[in-house]
């Protein structure tokens, strides 16, 4: 059931995607204002209560209607999962962004490229020169395809696997989404309403998006170039902030020959600052805190598509083995 879920759930939202504005996302923002507004005081243990809330009752939710779905039969159960996966799982959730930078650079327009990724991210872009533009775009477009892609998509298939339907889509997805949401308040506030619910909320994702992260990074290794994509998530992870991050670009970096990471980051990514120092006497693109490689150019975007849709299909066909064989046996 797994393969034809995601399977259907992706050809459906690439022919009917969701709408920039969307009740989904309209609907998770009033969800975790709702709970933090009804569930934190501001003690230590309510950090536990907003997040359990937020993340697993939702979860819980979609498993319990699993459920019920697989009394009516397995045609019901499918619809339920595709239903789910539908609105978690997608690469029109973000694409939309990607494709009207692309065609904005193609132009020349760089002002309106550099608007969009502001409007996207959420960060200062206006004095980004064209190798730093499209340096942070390939970044958070290989870490929206991780999150919006494979993290939902691996978590499905294990919890799945177990028996508890679309429960592990929407706790991956509630999980980052909090992160996330968390993460934006307090940098729109200035500080943080309850630090430690901002600490609980990044470090709960983490945990959980720490084995998707290492299957996402070495997919594009296999699909890409295998040699150096592993030679730089051995090497070059620890350029950013975050392992998680670090390792799906590293490796995606050297499965293209790109170079990603770079001194621009701490001033428009406070989210992913570089923290590389031990440079000093190595190549230039190291130095700088930099993977190897060629410098971010227009065809590298192009290049980023090719690898993200070649580990997607990489990885149904592994699902598809793994459902024939379980048919099988």
């Amino acid at each position: 059931m797994s393969f034809f879920a995601v399977l259907f759930a992706l050809l459906i939202e690439q022919l009917k995607p969701l709408p920039r504005v969307n009740f989904v996302h309209d609907s998770l923002r009033g969800w975790m204002h709702w709970t933090g507004r009804n569930f934190d005081a501001g003690k230590p243990h309510h950090a536990w209560v907003v997040w359990g809330v937020t993340a697993l009752v939702p979860a819980l939710l979609a498993w319990g209607l699993y459920l019920v779905a697989a009394q009516f039969g397995f045609a019901a159960a499918l619809l339920w999962n595709v239903a789910v996966l539908y609105v978690t799982m997608g690469f029109r959730q973000f694409s939309h962004y990607f494709t009207d930078i692309r065609d904005a650079l193609q132009r020349g327009d760089e002002t309106t490229a550099r608007s969009l990724l502001a409007e996207w991210r959420h960060l200062d872009a206006s004095e980004l020169p064209r190798t730093e533009l499209l340096r942070h775009v390939i970044e958070h477009s290989l870490l929206a395809a991780h999150r919006h892609v494979f993290g939902v998509f691996f978590w499905f298939v294990v919890l799945s696997t177990l028996g508890f339907g679309p429960a592990g889509a929407v706790l991956y997805r509630m999980a980052e989404f909090a992160s996330r949401y968390w993460g934006f308040k307090s940098r729109v506030v200035g500080i943080p309403s309850n630090e430690r619910l901002l600490a609980l909320s990044q470090r709960m994702f983490s945990l959980i998006d720490h084995l998707p992260a290492r299957l996402t990074a070495f997919g594009f290794a296999v699909v890409g170039n295998f040699e150096e994509a592993a030679a730089c998530w051995r090497r070059d992870a620890h350029l950013w902030k975050h392992a998680n991050e670090g390792i799906i670009l590293a490796a995606a970096a050297g499965a293209v020959g790109v170079q990603l990471g770079g001194t621009a980051a701490p001033g428009v990514t406070p989210d992913r600052s570089k923290t590389f120092d031990s440079g000093a006497g190595e190549d230039t693109a190291r130095a700088e805190g930099s993977t190897p490689g060629a410098l971010p150019q227009l065809d590298h975007l192009r290049s980023i598509v090719g690898l993200v849709w070649r580990s997607v299909v990489l990885w149904m066909l592994l699902l598809a083995l793994l459902s024939l064989a379980n048919l099988i046996g």
